[in-house]
């Protein structure tokens, strides 16, 4: 028998959260509703958005969560999948544009070596 790597969220799990910080767990909740709620974005592209930025923050309880949440709103599979892509861009192209840095820090070596 495999160990999963993540426990699966339970009932139980979602419970321990609630007893052990109460005040945090309905404030947050009361975010995620305010934050999810139809207004210039539909609820729709909201679900979409955070299926793709879920994949980019690597939590596995939110790809689940939010995949299921946004197929409810309407999305399709190939919505979500589309999203999915330009987050992995996005997130392809922060590391090469912070290549600048090395860029940078390769020239500023390379004044220096000049210098001594």
């Amino acid at each position: 028998m495999t160990e999963a790597l993540y426990p699966p969220a339970t009932r139980e799990m979602a419970q321990k959260r609630r007893e052990l910080a109460p005040a945090a767990e309905a404030a947050f909740n009361a975010f995620g509703k305010a934050v999810f709620a139809e207004g210039a974005l539909p609820a729709k592209t909201k679900q979409i958005i955070a299926v793709a930025i879920a994949h980019v923050t690597q939590c596995p309880y939110c790809i689940k969560g939010h995949t299921k949440a946004a197929l409810r709103a309407g999305a399709t599979g190939e919505e979500l999948m589309e999203a999915i892509w330009v987050a992995a861009e996005m997130r392809a192209g922060g590391a090469y544009a912070h290549a600048a840095l090395m860029i940078d820090a390769l020239a500023e070596d390379e004044k220096n070596d000049r210098t001594r």
